[in-house]
């Protein structure tokens, strides 16, 4: 299934969140692997800095799995089901792990694009870091 999720950095966190982004190891040691580094790639920012990204878990309970990582970072919003549960193959049994080569997260990503600005470049700037 996918999710809509929108967080925002805690304070004091910033920093070493784009340092366990541009070393490799946010979501170390999960199943989910690099999968955290592919979501903050693609997330954007609003004016108030709450990151969105599209999320793809398997867990009965939505990002059961990720909950931990991100928790390290980012005070939740909000988790959203990004499209009807009836239409995932996963979901609804017809075909097992769908979402490995469904194409939902893809149209979902580029949806997002076109709105804020990209979280990576908004939180390097408000901590005067340079883009990578």
């Amino acid at each position: 299934m996918r999710y809509l999720v929108e967080a925002r950095v805690k304070r004091g966190r910033e920093k070493d969140l784009i340092a366990a982004i541009e070393n490799g190891t946010l979501g170390e040691g999960s199943v989910a692997g690099d999968e955290y580094l592919h979501n903050m790639n693609e997330a954007r920012a609003t004016d108030d800095g709450t990151a969105h990204w599209v999320e793809v878990c398997f867990c009965a309970t939505p990002l059961a799995e990720e909950r931990p990582y991100w928790e390290e970072y980012f005070e939740r919003v909000s988790v959203k089901d990004a499209h009807a549960r009836k239409n995932c193959r996963d979901l609804n049994g017809t075909e097992a792990w769908a979402c490995c080569d469904c194409d939902c997260t893809e149209k979902l990503e580029e949806k997002l694009q076109g709105q804020g600005e990209s979280f990576l470049a908004k939180l390097r700037s408000e901590n005067k870091l340079p883009s990578s």
